[in-house]
C-alpha cells in the first residue's frame, strides 16, 4: 500500500513543493517547527533510510544539501539542521530545519500553523532559491 508520501509524489495528495528531481522530492512539513521546515524524501518508497543503497544515501544527502542552501537564502538562519526521525510515516524522510539555536530542532516544541497562502509563499521562497537542476 502506498504511503502518504508516495501519494504526494504521485500528485494524489497536494503538497507545498520546494524542489524535485527525478529521484527526490522536497516539500514543506505541514506541522513545522519553524518557518521553512522542509521534508526531503526519495520518490522510491523505502521505509528505513538505511535501506537505501549507498549511492542513494549519498545522492539524497547531496539533494538535501542544495535544498538546505535554498532554505538558508530564503530564511536567513545560523544553520539548517538535518534530522532523520519519525515513525509515523513508513517512508524514509529527512527534516531540514532553519536554526537560530539548537532549541529549534526540538520536535517536542509546539508546531506552527500557516495559512495556505503563507505555505505557498514559503515554498516559493525556497524554490526560487534552488538551483535550476532541482527546481
Amino acid at each position: 500500500m502506498a504511503t502518504i508520501f508516495s501519494k504526494i509524489v504521485a500528485g494524489e495528495i497536494p503538497s507545498y513543493k520546494c524542489a524535485e528531481n527525478d529521484r527526490f522530492y522536497a516539500f514543506l512539513d505541514i506541522n513545522p517547527l519553524v518557518k521553512g521546515h522542509t521534508l526531503v524524501i526519495p520518490k522510491r518508497e523505502v521505509d528505513y533510510i538505511f535501506d537505501l543503497s549507498d549511492e542513494e544515501i549519498g545522492a539524497i544527502q547531496v539533494f538535501a544539501k542544495h535544498v538546505a542552501a535554498a532554505i538558508k537564502k530564503a530564511f536567513p538562519c545560523i544553520k539548517v539542521g538535518l534530522a532523520v526521525l519519525g515513525l509515523e510515516v513508513p517512508h524514509a524522510h529527512i527534516h531540514l530545519i532553519p536554526m537560530q539555536n539548537e532549541k529549534d530542532m526540538l520536535f517536542s516544541n509546539p508546531k506552527l500553523t500557516f495559512t495556505d497562502e503563507e505555505f505557498k509563499a514559503i515554498a516559493k521562497a525556497i524554490s526560487d532559491n534552488c538551483t535550476a537542476d532541482i527546481r
